[in-house]
């Protein structure tokens, strides 16, 4: 006979373990399946973020601007560090480490609110509007019963057509984490979020790096200002080289490498590498999910088709996260599940996408939440801007790093806040402040008015703020 529960989550990401343990917070039994297991086959919740993404990028991205900052900014500071060496080995055992202590934290965070976990790939049985079977299968199989159904499998990592991942010379964002050693070339297709983030990662510790980007733009998705100010970082000052407008042609590997063929304007060029990572976005995972059993339906693109509220066709069936519409994004992904569960038991759910904030954790950081420039031209939206730099920032100059700026972007009419863009230290901190104004429905002069500690980074923000009405009063 089944376990019955109120609510069963499909999928053990920031967006699926985040729904179940809200709906047991709100009185309902709470289940969660998951089949990701760790390198000892051991169950490992937190889906991508934890394991192969968000997390472990985060954790290498810090090692290696920390190494970098030893080798060449350390002495600026008059510390003088002498036989500095590098240990990869090291540095990954860390790194798995944090996944680690994020993977624990999550079993014992279900165990504090009585979410049910179990171990394996959850799919649809069958069901209908009195309920819904979902089938686990793995080490152990069992049938479970719920009322409500989330489904919560995120996505993977798209390949280049006829080039499949082999975790050895083709890497995907997994293999890319886990490098047993600094690869002299390193080539990268895709110059976007996770492309910028792994290639600056090799390149501190010292790979060669090309990144080849289909594009004929850099960041399209970002302000342009920013955009621009970010290939000046990158390309000029950190030494990675960009290709833009790369149609490519032909991949091949063998014992000595990857070899790339591209075209750019018509002129055909080639690429040898030592290693090839591939990030030129993801799809959402619904193979093994059972939709054709029970009629879930799915868009061309195989996403889960939902409304508004993240209700699909089926009855009392949901989805959230990257299987669904929406930018693929942990933290929009967790607004979604608590939105869910509140709807489930009744109460209201609230996701705001005009303000879900975007960061790439490259150095600077660049953040953003709202609209661009180029959005507010194209659709004819009056404002008015105002942009202070961190080299006028007092707190910038004592970190010794002044590269960037803060952008803000206002109703030319009302001053209320349509757009803030940062690129610069600590951006992914200081975007908050943006979120909650714009939350808040707040004009560019609320965030002037408000007094903020000197000497410190978000003081940009303020003189941003007074920009907008042409008032700075440091720069």
């Amino acid at each position: 006979m089944a376990t019955t529960f109120d609510v069963v989550v499909i999928g053990g990401g920031p967006g699926g373990y985040i729904a179940a343990i809200r709906a047991a917070q709100l009185g309902l039994q709470a289940a969660c399946i998951d089949e990701w297991t760790d390198v000892d086959g051991k169950p490992a919740l937190g889906g991508t973020r934890t394991n192969v993404g968000c997390i472990p990028s985060k954790a290498l991205l810090q090692s290696s601007e920390n190494y970098e900052h030893a080798a060449h900014a350390f002495a600026e500071h008059g510390i003088q560090v002498k036989g500095l060496a590098l240990d990869l080995a090291r540095m990954l055992a860390r790194k798995d480490k944090v996944v680690r202590q994020n993977n624990e934290g999550i079993v014992y965070l279900f165990k504090k609110n009585k979410v049910a976990f179990f171990h394996g790939r959850g799919s649809f049985a069958g069901g209908g509007a009195n309920g819904w079977q979902i089938k686990v299968t793995g080490r152990n199989e069992e049938t479970l019963a719920a009322q409500h159904v989330i489904i919560a499998t995120g996505s993977n990592p798209r390949p280049l057509p006829g080039v499949p991942f082999d975790d050895q010379l083709i890497l995907d964002n997994a293999g890319a984490l886990a490098i047993p050693e600094v690869p002299k070339r390193l080539g990268v297709i895709g110059a976007g979020v996770i492309g910028l983030e792994m290639g600056s990662v090799w390149r501190r510790l010292g790979a060669e790096v090309t990144m080849l980007e289909m594009l004929d733009t850099f960041l399209p998705v970002a302000d342009e200002s920013v955009a621009k100010e970010a290939w000046k970082v990158f390309t000029k000052d950190q030494g990675l080289n960009i290709v833009l407008g790369a149609n490519i042609a032909r991949v091949s590997g063998n014992k000595k490498g990857v070899s790339v063929e591209y075209a750019t304007r018509g002129a055909e060029q080639k690429l040898e590498c030592d290693r090839l990572i591939v990030c030129i976005g993801r799809l959402p995972n619904t193979e093994g999910l059972g939709a054709g059993t029970v009629a879930l339906k799915l868009d061309p693109r195989g996403f889960v088709e939902v409304n508004a509220e993240c209700r699909t066709n089926l009855p009392n069936v949901w989805a959230i996260g990257d299987v669904v519409r929406g930018p693929m994004l942990a933290h929009k992904a967790e607004e979604e599940g608590v939105a869910v569960a509140q709807r489930i038991a009744g109460q209201h759910g609230h996701v705001d996408f005009n303000t879900v904030p975007w960061v790439i954790y490259t150095a600077p950081e660049i953040a953003w939440v709202g609209k661009t420039e180029q959005q507010l031209k194209s659709e004819g939206v009056q404002y008015r801007s105002g942009q202070f730099p961190f080299m006028a920032n007092g707190r910038a100059r004592a970190l010794g790093d002044t590269r960037g700026f803060v952008k803000f972007l206002a109703d030319a009419a009302t001053d209320r806040l349509l757009g803030v863009h940062i690129i610069g230290p600590m951006a992914s901190e200081l975007i908050s402040e943006a979120v909650v104004a714009m939350e808040f429905r707040a004009a560019a002069e609320d965030v002037a008015l408000i007094c903020h500690a000197h000497p410190s980074l978000s003081e940009a923000m303020k003189e941003a703020a007074l920009g907008v009405a042409k008032r700075s009063l440091n720069f």
